[in-house]
């Protein structure tokens, strides 16, 4: 078991862009750290080039419409066109303490159970003991339940812990900065199902942080693994136990940091996501 699987998103558990050309640029707040120099032209030449060849090859694939999927020439190891299809069926429409709930007692619902608890489990309401039980209660099965609250009512409440993150001993934000603690599925798979059990992968990127000014602890980016054992009880699927590991992570883009005020900005007027394949 990990701390860093327990973490959960805010206001339901779960602004405006503009896509922009930024110079390099010096100084900063406390994320200018984190901010990176420019590239010399010829590595800004090969990046263009390299997206231009990619839209291209990208426009080609959408053309070939009516070519025939099915020969011969493929790598059967690849994903195919179904991996990311929409699966047509309709979301859950129930919730239970804010967390979806109801879920088919198939493969599909195993993974969208999942999902939508790893971004419960993963959000900043996990450091209010209230709402902590609430997510606890909702997301482990009932005779798992119990244990793990006090599992984690203990490390929720350490002060050493929260004060290695840089929250306050009742686990709230210093004055002036935003606790961020959220996790994103980017996509999930079954291992082994059976109607009455199952085990799934949740493979997620995860925010975790104090934006503001003066963190000690900006927010930062990790990726994680988590299998999650499901029991089919009470009409609906549970957790009796999961396992954490890191990655896969993919390969850091050449991108500057925003602002501690641009993350704090994107924070509270981006909600999360409630429903996962």
């Amino acid at each position: 078991m990990s701390l860093g699987d327990e973490r959960e998103p805010s206001g339901g558990y779960g602004g405006t862009g503009q896509t922009r050309t930024r110079l390099p640029e010096s100084g900063g707040d406390v994320y200018g750290g984190a901010r990176r120099g420019g590239r010399s032209s010829s590595r800004s030449l090969v990046t263009v080039v390299g997206v231009v060849v990619l839209l291209i090859a990208a426009i080609a694939f959408a053309n070939r419409g009516g070519e025939d999927s099915g020969s011969g020439g493929g790598d059967e190891n690849q994903p195919n066109s179904s991996s990311t299809a929409a699966s047509g069926s309709q979301p859950v429409q129930g919730k239970n303490g804010g967390i979806p709930a109801g879920f088919a007692q198939d493969q599909q619902g195993a993974q969208s159970a999942a999902a939508n608890y790893s971004v419960a489990l993963g959000s900043a309401d996990m450091f209010d003991t209230a709402t902590r039980h609430e997510i606890v209660n909702t997301v482990y099965a009932p005779d798992v339940a119990a244990n793990r609250q006090a599992d984690l009512d203990n490390a929720y409440s350490s002060e050493e812990f929260l004060k290695n993150i840089g929250l306050n001993t009742d686990g709230t934000a210093p004055e002036g900065q935003s606790f961020v603690s959220r996790v994103i599925p980017v996509g999930t798979k079954t291992t082994a199902f059976s109607t009455g059990a199952a085990t799934v992968e949740v493979w997620y990127t995860s925010l975790f942080g104090l934006s503001g000014d003066g963190s000690t602890n900006p927010v930062s980016e990790s990726w994680y693994t988590t299998t999650y054992q499901l029991t089919w009880v009470n009409k609906d699927w549970k957790v009796t136990d999961f396992q954490q590991k890191d990655g896969p992570v993919p390969v850091g883009r050449d991108q500057r940091a925003s602002t501690a005020d641009d993350m704090t900005k994107a924070v509270e007027e981006f909600g999360g996501f409630t429903y996962a394949r």
